[in-house]
């Protein structure tokens, strides 16, 4: 299988990678998901801005709550292959800058010193005033499984 990668601009000057899953069944029923990188998209990833927000809640389960809001310029929604896909199943990881250092990275952990893997909340088209889609927003979040094998 090919990767496409789009390209950048001053716009969407990042890229990331999306993945979905190939879903398998064992005898049991037990449900399994095996990850693989269908293309990365070229888009604008930056952090929802919260006035004196923690990043990491001091609760019994010590969890770090990072949000993005994403602009990109195709539906992630449809795969590569024109396949279309649940949100649910879609996982965006390794954004990086237009040098291609990656910029979310975990230190600990599963992932240590691998990019963050991230689900999606939310994706918006914004329509332009003359009726076509000019992009998609996102609203990205930190996965609670940072141990997915990706």
């Amino acid at each position: 299988m090919t990767t496409t990668c789009e390209s950048t601009d001053f716009l969407f000057p990042m890229l990331a990678d999306v993945y979905y899953p190939s879903v398998s069944q064992s005898q049991y029923g037990q449900v399994s998901k095996s990850w693989m990188l269908d293309r990365s998209i070229a888009g604008n990833f930056s952090p929802i801005g919260a006035k004196l927000k923690e990043e990491i809640a001091p609760n019994v389960n010590i969890t770090q709550d990072r949000l993005l809001i994403a602009r990109v310029r195709s539906d992630i929604r449809i795969s590569d292959l024109e396949d279309g896909k649940a949100l649910t199943n879609v996982v965006i990881t390794n954004i990086r800058d237009r040098n291609g250092v990656p910029i979310y990275t975990e230190t600990a952990g599963p992932r240590a010193g691998k990019s963050t893997l991230f689900e999606v909340a939310t994706q918006e088209p914004q329509i332009s005033p003359f009726g076509s889609v000019d992009f998609f927003k996102l609203i990205l979040r930190r996965s609670e499984n940072q141990g997915v094998d990706i």
